[in-house]
């Protein structure tokens, strides 16, 4: 499933995209599936918490695909 999200910052942290967009309860969740390299970003896994993702980056986790826009 393929969804766009809209930020209104110049960049959001990839745990707070996670949250942000639903793809995970808790920041803890977010911060386990990360560290185990189940996040990808742009096509690579991203084990980095704090990564800034940017208006264009796509970010996957398990069959859920994230895309994001500028408001």
């Amino acid at each position: 499933m393929r969804e766009k999200v809209e930020i209104k910052t110049e960049f959001i942290k990839l745990d707070q995209l996670l949250k942000f967009a639903s793809l995970v309860q808790t920041g803890g969740e977010a911060k386990m599936l990360i560290a185990d390299g189940e996040v990808k970003v742009n096509g690579e896994v991203c084990t980095q918490r704090g990564k800034k993702i940017r208006n264009g980056d796509v970010v996957e986790l398990f069959d859920q695909v994230v895309e994001i826009e500028e408001a």
